[in-house]
């Protein structure tokens, strides 16, 4: 596996889901934002969004402002420290989830189609070993 299959994945990604972009007049970092935030209840904050879906600063600012605008989030003041909002999904923002949530899904399984399932079992376990291993050389330092 080399550095052409992320890229391609990404890209494949990202044109597979422009209709439904379009749909509800999102650009994809919008739409990345709302499926993060959607998907990770546990992130709250734009830095979340900056730190772990390694999306810009600014253009994290400029997409939550538009989402804001747009209606699908709101900003809340977090009580005791000033300097910190959380981000809060509208209700306008359900059907995008539930679709988006849909189109991940198909997506993601048609990644794994003429894969049959002795392969794809052998390929999570591969990715949990991975990830193990990634968190030892992580605790080494």
């Amino acid at each position: 596996m080399n550095i052409d299959f992320a890229r391609k994945l990404e890209l494949a990604y990202h044109q597979q889901c422009k209709d439904l972009c379009n749909e509800f007049h999102l650009k994809q970092t919008g739409f990345d934002i709302l499926m993060f935030l959607g998907n990770n209840p546990q992130y709250k904050h734009a830095k979340d969004i900056v730190e772990i879906r390694k999306i810009k600063a600014n253009l994290v600012s400029i997409h939550v402002e538009q989402l804001v605008d747009q209606g699908y989030l709101s900003r809340i003041d977090v009580p005791g420290d000033r300097r910190k909002v959380e981000l809060v999904l509208n209700k306008k923002a359900n059907d995008v989830i539930k679709k988006g949530k849909a189109f991940q899904n198909h997506f993601f399984s048609s990644l794994f189609s003429d894969i049959d399932e002795k392969h794809q079992k052998i390929f999570k376990e591969t990715l949990e070993l991975m990830e193990k291993n990634i968190d030892c050389l992580l605790e080494e330092k």
